[in-house]
């Protein structure tokens, strides 16, 4: 398996969708515990990271310290909508203090007002601020129309990021096996494609790869492994 491309006629072992799993954990309500639970059962389990809100960065690195598994932060997250300059101040800060890749919200009412632009600056700011650091774009496939889509990705990677990612998870709907194709058949095989939201078995985490997802982002991964 690649970074960015999962060869789609492979047998998928729980072994290798636990690779692929970003373990994720973003409510509002998380403790302290709760992120050393997560972080816990990454190391356990074999996942590629735990994806976590900004704030708990430094905490999970502590946790994480002597393991492989990487920690991914979001932000502008989860609804995309601040400035370019928070959005990336907020990006830089979560690399300071310990994250190795970023799950950044594309600026969606600007994508829809077709102020194309100011959504590709703002994810080219954020790429070149954490360069060489792994940047997603969470495009919230939910609240847009399949050409939509297709502009969004399309714009993600000439902006430079490295994935494009379906959910945030709090939107109406999470991820689609129907979008996950479209968005590889945008990106190709050199961008990285992100499954995320509503992910709850095995077979919803297979059923992704085979539609082009390099990497799944789930809350319930301990219950899709085993």
């Amino acid at each position: 398996m690649s970074e960015f491309y999962v060869e789609q006629d492979r047998e998928l072992t729980k072994k290798d969708i636990a690779h692929l799993i970003d373990h994720t954990n973003l409510k509002p309500e998380a403790t302290f515990d709760d992120i050393k639970k997560l972080c816990d059962e990454a190391k356990q389990y074999g996942f590629y990271s735990v994806c976590v809100n900004s704030f708990f960065v430094p905490f999970a690195k502590e946790q994480l310290k002597d393991s492989s598994v990487k920690i991914a932060s979001v932000v502008g997250f989860p609804l995309g909508a601040i400035d370019t300059a928070a959005k990336t101040f907020e990006a830089e800060r979560a690399i300071r203090n310990g994250a190795d890749e970023i799950d950044m919200v594309i600026n969606i009412g600007a994508l829809k007002s077709k102020d194309y632009r100011t959504v590709e600056e703002d994810i080219r700011s954020v790429v070149k601020a954490v360069s060489p650091h792994i940047v997603k774009v969470i495009i919230e496939t939910c609240l847009l129309s399949d050409t939509e889509k297709i502009i969004a990705c399309t714009i993600a990677a000439s902006a430079g990021a490295q994935y494009v990612k379906t959910s945030t998870g709090f939107g109406k709907a999470g991820a689609k096996a129907e979008d996950v194709k479209l968005m590889r058949s945008v990106v190709g095989k050199n961008v990285g494609v992100k499954a995320a939201g509503g992910i709850h078995t095995f077979e919803e985490a297979v059923a992704m790869v085979k539609a082009g997802a390099s990497r799944i982002g789930a809350s319930r991964s301990v219950a899709i492994v085993t």
